[in-house]
């Protein structure tokens, strides 16, 4: 009669994404009692199948996570290289009699995949160019606005500057006349030339006057100015 076995393999992982370089950790642990033989860990199955790690070969990049357990069959793959992604299996097998080494009990795979680490620069550049974008046009607008307030506020002085101008007229030729005048000295008047302004003429020193003809008089004169009735 054939032994029944309470033994219990789990290999819980499904799916695994790792990048080149980065070390893996592939977890496998047993229970119950089993038949003499082997846990091996395998990539893929069949005839292909490759053996990742053996009890009697140890490998440098393949250690176990707690050495020397007999129930923790969990691998460390060190330093993940380009041909490393695929499918991974914990088997455990025995040892029978005529027939040598057999399987007696496997995980249900653990699937390896790279990180396609050429997408980064690529997820980061479709962030980063949209940004510095928005960020182009925010500058530009900012000018703008700063270089219509500039013109608004230059315009706004020109128009200031020519009402004032407007407000302020020009002194007319008969103020003019009336500042020149207003020294001179007052003479009595009537109701009737309230209106004539009289200048006391004085005698003009006595020069030489170049370009004058021998004989020639000097001749004075004063303008009086009369308002419109």
């Amino acid at each position: 009669a054939q032994k029944k076995w309470s033994f219990r393999l789990q290999q819980p992982q499904e799916q695994l994404w790792v990048t080149l370089g980065q070390m893996l950790t592939l977890t496998c642990t047993t229970s119950g009692d089993a038949p003499t033989g082997p846990v091996k860990w395998l990539k893929g199955w069949g005839s292909e199948n490759k053996t990742i790690y053996d009890q009697t070969r140890p490998s440098p990049r393949v250690t176990r996570v707690v050495n020397g357990s007999n129930t923790d069959f969990s691998i460390h793959i060190r330093d993940v290289q380009p041909e490393d992604p695929g499918t991974y299996y914990c088997v455990k097998f025995r040892r029978s009699v005529g027939r040598g080494i057999e399987i007696f009990q496997h995980g249900k795979g653990t699937v390896v995949s790279l990180h396609d680490t050429t997408m980064v620069p690529d997820m980061v550049t479709a962030a980063v160019v949209p940004f510095l974008l928005v960020l182009l046009l925010f500058g530009l607008l900012v000018v703008l606005c700063m270089y219509h307030r500039k013109r608004r506020r230059e315009a706004g002085s020109q128009r200031l500057s020519r009402a004032c101008c407007a407000e302020s007229p020009s002194t007319t030729s008969s103020e003019v006349l009336d500042a020149e005048t207003s020294h001179l000295p007052s003479q009595p008047s009537s109701k009737e030339d309230t209106t004539i302004h009289y200048a006391d003429l004085q005698p003009l020193p006595t020069a030489p006057w170049h370009g004058r003809s021998p004989g020639t008089t000097g001749s004075e004169y004063a303008s009086i100015r009369v308002a419109a009735k």
